[in-house]
């Protein structure tokens, strides 16, 4: 229903223009106001940099007791959040206007108190993410997990006190220390980046351009989070040759290499903190006058100190030491420098909220200096352009940061929506809401996930399993998937996997995702590949869209419009025109239109008004036996848990 005051950010018409901006931009903002009564006057209130500024409006435009008020506004010069919200006084009563509860952007609310406010994200002029990265597949490979080459399962270099799995289809589970009764993962199959290399192959044919690596440094556990060097490949995995052999193998095939950076806190067991004493090295845990005692945060020396979530093997690091800080990023041998020099493409920065905001920028100056062409991606598990984190609102996006984020938004707007939690109106509001908030060059550069290591295996999510909190661990070890169960999982992944290949942003492929591998939460959803007992049907999927996506550049970098049609059909029109991508970049003109239905047993007849950007004769590219001819409107059929994917120049 129209309110009688009303602003919608995401019109243009509103505000212009639209989104996120760089610094100095001339923005306008409209409020529109239908009354019979007259309006004393109407302010736009500003804030910014913590301080505070309100502007009168002035009257724009009047039509009968229609009245729309307007404000232009230069963005401030030093990238920032930008907040605005609208002050109406009539008679006696005063009104805001304000963004809708959902902090959702679009249209907002009338409210008798201060209300939530518009967000406009400012950053800094110039900021661009690598071309290349915004064209690319992504690949994630937990190393242990991923493929050995050696024969019969042997492993490189076994660590003392590590359990092996015989089998590599074993499933796995957790151990605990028979003194602490603490969780440790000491537990391994035996994949390493020798595997990686034989296995390039298969990953070009799927249609993979980046592989993102869990922590391959040297470290006790198999997940490798407790970093014990940073500048040695762990030994289970191989060594620093075998790493640039893969970067250059890699690379000869098109495919680049992101790491993973842990740098708010090291393993306990480290040559910096050697606690345990492994190393010859004199830890910070050992003596005061240790190179490293400066990094570490120490309540008392030495039993008691900071450490990350309260695991002791994991003790936290004074980021912004001026040792750690040479150590990491300035030293002429640092380890950013030591690893791009070797092949490494880009960085992925782990718990990147732990991070001080002076580290992240001094890392990405760093990185940029060795390779303008390097991406830094941070982990991030909301909306990255409003994130708060110890009390301070965040600057990830304002040019001088991150260049990406983990897409987790995407992920659970993707799944609530194919699991029927939400209908296509709120999967609009909430890709609106990034869209909106992120600048266009880190929304197309965003890591678009529906896996990772630290959530439940998304065939088991769309499998309809039971919730985990609701099962014991060995109850959670012993599921599995029903064949009836296995197949609604199959044909909605069909539809997630598509989204993730037809929709702005990097694609993030966790490994075995495409293979079928099932799996509650870690360490079950770290299982191994199921290298020849993949679910081809599936793969045979994820190679084809992959492949429309590697081909047709409008997939990638055209326009991107929304389409909620149905409570259960979602869509959106991807646009190239004049020869030119969302970013002026050459690229052939054409068209595309995505539909899902996600329905389970309903077929859905629907009309769609889809203006004068859209004619011509379009194909479906998953029956090319269905064509449509289109004049500004489509109307078709969908069957249950169908997609289609129009094309126009195919």
């Amino acid at each position: 229903m129209h309110q009688w005051i009303y602003h919608n950010s995401h019109d243009l018409y509103f505000r212009n223009p639209f989104g996120a901006v760089c610094c100095n931009t001339l923005v306008e903002l409209k409020l529109e106001i239908t009354s019979d009564y007259p309006i004393d006057s109407v302010v736009l209130r500003l804030w910014k940099d913590n301080s505070e500024e309100r502007i009168d409006m002035h009257e724009y435009e009047r039509k009968g007791n229609k009245v729309i008020y307007s404000a232009k506004i230069y963005v401030p010069s030093t990238p920032m959040q930008l907040w605005y919200f609208f002050i109406v006084y009539q008679g006696n009563r005063v009104y805001y206007y304000g963004n809708n509860p959902e902090n959702k952007g679009g249209v907002g609310m009338i409210y008798d108190y201060e209300p939530p406010s518009f967000q406009i994200t400012v950053y800094k002029e110039g900021f661009h993410t690598p071309n290349w990265f915004k064209h690319s597949v992504m690949y994630q490979i937990f190393v242990d997990r991923f493929y050995n080459n050696l024969e019969e399962g042997q492993l490189l270099n076994p660590k003392e006190r590590c359990h092996i799995y015989y089998r590599w289809y074993d499933k796995p589970y957790y151990r605990t220390c028979s003194k602490t009764g603490v969780i440790v993962c000491f537990d391994f199959y035996g994949g390493n980046l020798l595997g990686v290399i034989e296995k390039l192959s298969y990953l070009k044919e799927l249609g993979i351009n980046v592989i993102y690596f869990n922590p391959i440094f040297e470290a006790p556990s198999n997940h490798k989070y407790d970093t014990a060097n940073y500048k040695k490949i762990d030994s289970m995995y191989g060594n620093e040759e075998i790493f640039k052999q893969l970067c250059q193998k890699a690379k000869e095939m098109g495919i680049y290499i992101i790491l993973d950076g842990v740098f708010s806190h090291t393993g306990s067991d480290s040559i910096y903190f050697n606690k345990e004493g492994t190393y010859p090295e004199l830890g910070a845990y050992q003596s005061k006058e240790s190179p490293y005692y400066s990094w570490y945060k120490f309540i008392e020396w030495p039993e008691k100190y900071e450490c990350w979530w309260g695991i002791d093997t994991l003790p936290c690091v004074n980021e912004l030491d001026p040792s750690y800080m040479r150590f990491i990023i300035y030293d002429q041998d640092s380890v950013l420098e030591y690893w791009m020099k070797r092949g490494a493409k880009g960085w992925r920065l782990d718990v990147v909220d732990e991070l001080p905001d002076e580290f992240i920028k001094a890392f990405r100056k760093k990185m940029k200096e060795i390779d303008p062409d390097s991406v830094l991606i941070g982990e991030v598990w909301e909306d990255a352009s409003n994130k708060i984190s110890y009390s301070e609102m965040r600057k990830y996006l304002l040019g001088e940061e991150l260049d990406s984020v983990m897409n987790y938004p995407f992920r659970k707007t993707v799944i609530d929506f194919f699991l029927g939690n939400i209908t296509s109106y709120d999967v609009h509001k909430n890709l609106m809401s990034l869209y909106e908030n992120y600048p266009l060059e880190v929304f197309y550069s965003t890591m678009n996930i529906v896996g990772s290591h630290d959530v439940p295996r998304i065939l088991t999510i769309l499998g309809e399993a039971p919730p985990e909190e609701t099962l014991s661990r060995e109850e959670q070890a012993r599921y599995f998937l029903t064949e009836e169960k296995i197949q609604l999982a199959i044909d909605r992944l069909k539809l997630v996997s598509l989204f993730q290949m037809t929709f702005p942003g990097v694609p993030c492929i966790y490994y075995g995702d495409e293979a079928g591998v099932e799996g509650y939460s870690d360490p079950y959803c770290r299982a191994t590949y199921p290298w020849g007992a993949e679910i081809k049907e599936l793969l045979r999927w994820y190679k084809k869209v992959i492949g429309f996506r590697n081909k047709y550049g409008v997939l990638r970098t055209g326009q991107w419009k929304s389409l909620p049609v149905d409570d259960d059909i979602y869509g959106y029109v991807r646009i190239v025109k004049n020869n030119k991508d969302i970013f002026g970049q050459p690229m052939e003109d054409n068209t595309a239109i995505v539909l899902f239905n996600r329905n389970r047993y309903r077929k859905i007849d629907i009309g769609l008004e889809l203006g004068d950007d859209v004619r011509g004769e379009f194909t479906n590219l998953l029956d090319d036996d269905e064509k449509v001819q289109i004049e500004g409107t489509l109307s078709i059929s969908l069957m249950p848990l169908e997609a289609k994917l129009f094309m126009l120049h195919v």
